[in-house]
């Protein structure tokens, strides 16, 4: 009995042991993870830090406009600028936008606060609210989302311009998103200038409770380069201060226009061949890396079109009239469920603004595939609008209701 006693302790004692080894194992793993951890973290502010540092030097090396006798450069994280106190906003803002910010995570913080490196100070939050204007960024939040500091630098008032609603999140958000697009594709970082154009004259803002007197813009510009590709170029962009009705590549022009229009200097540092080649380029397409869903989306003809034609951002206006609408053909698609051809004109398939079916039925009226003719060509169809899902659409009974557009433009 007495043995039999011992050998059960024995038996207990260790089965408490070998349980407090296995908790003392956990613990010795979870610290050893922890460590880990924490020396990772490190590691990657370490290489963030480099990473930002080197932004820096390349924006003052090649990325600014060409400074004004006592313009003071201020410098971020991860972007730098000059600061208008007359506007009590930036003149302009420079910033890289890097391969980084496709995989970074960071949620908007919306810590908006003055800026305290601009010595004469900012604007302040009294100064927009109830305002009816957005606070809205001209280096975008969401391109610094890869790393806290800039992320917050971005947050900064001296970052921050009038802007109504329907622009900052309409248009200017797309063309935001289209430049992210480039860069999440190319996988190459992109030179991005941004800010207001600035003048005597404009009106400030009246909201009661104001500080400071904030101009407000009529127009904003963005201007794009991408210097480390086989061949330099650039685009810019001037969108006014209000809802825009086209695409954001409808508002691409040369940075020899911002230049006009701003009095600004993009680009002085470059080789003169080299930027007088990529300042005078406006060239949207050139802008649309493999594996983007809105590669091969084409600018609506520009309005008015002759002989009473419409465009394809016009079509919604005529939504119950039989009208001819104009654009080109981006993409087609066969479905076996609605046994029907759809053309897509101008934007890809799901953001295309119209686009004509050709049901099955009337297949037999026409003597070439228009699935695989039209693609790619300019075309108007006539008939009737009709709406589905909120996109107006021409659906097309036989091939006389298609027509090239210059063929359309002669009246053939």
């Amino acid at each position: 009995m007495t043995r039999t006693l011992l050998f059960l302790f024995a038996c207990a004692t260790i089965n408490v042991r070998a349980q407090y080894d296995l908790d003392e194992q956990l613990r010795r793993i979870q610290q050893q993870q922890e460590r880990m951890l924490e020396q990772q973290r490190a590691g990657i502010a370490r290489l963030d830090s480099v990473k930002l540092a080197i932004i820096r030097r390349d924006l003052r090396k090649q990325g600014m406009p060409k400074l004004n006798a006592g313009e003071e450069v201020i410098e971020h994280y991860g972007h730098v600028l000059v600061y208008d106190e007359r506007h009590e906003q930036a003149r302009w803002v420079a910033h890289i936008a890097v391969p980084e910010l496709i995989t970074g995570n960071l949620a908007r913080i919306d810590t908006f606060l003055p800026d305290p490196k601009v010595k004469t100070g900012t604007a302040v939050t009294a100064d927009y609210w109830y305002s009816g204007f957005d606070r809205g960024h001209l280096v975008p939040s969401a391109d610094m989302r890869w790393n806290i500091d800039a992320l917050t630098a971005t947050y900064y008032y001296s970052n921050v311009s009038p802007q109504r609603p329907d622009l900052n999140r309409g248009a200017w958000a797309e063309l935001e998103d289209w430049v992210r697009r480039y860069v999440n594709h190319s996988k190459r970082r992109v030179f991005v200038v941004t800010g207001p154009v600035l003048r005597d004259g404009l009106p400030a803002m009246q909201n009661e409770g104001r500080k400071n007197e904030v101009s407000i813009p009529e127009h904003f510009y963005k201007v794009v380069a991408d210097l480390e590709g086989d061949r330099p170029k650039a685009i810019a962009f001037v969108m006014s201060n209000g809802k825009q009705e086209y695409p954001p590549i409808s508002y691409a022009v040369s940075v020899d226009s911002v230049e006009r229009l701003t009095g600004l200097d993009f680009f002085h540092a470059l080789d003169d061949a080299v930027e007088d080649a990529i300042e005078a380029m406006r060239e949207p397409k050139d802008w649309y890396a493999q594996g983007d869903p809105f590669f091969g989306e084409a600018e609506p003809l520009k309005a008015p079109l002759p002989k009473g034609m419409f465009n394809t951002v016009q079509a919604k206006y005529h939504i119950g009239k039989t009208v001819t609408v104009c654009g080109t053909v981006v993409s087609a698609r066969k479905t076996a469920k609605a046994k029907a051809i759809y053309l897509n004109f101008d934007r890809m398939h799901p953001h295309q603004d119209f686009y004509a079916t050709i049901w099955e039925y009337n297949g037999p009226n026409f003597s070439y595939d228009p699935e695989t003719a039209l693609l790619q060509k300019q075309v108007c169809v006539t008939g009737k609008i009709t709406e589905f899902d909120a996109i107006p659409r021409i659906s097309i009974n036989n091939e006389k209701e298609v027509v090239l557009y210059d063929d359309a433009v002669r009246g053939k």
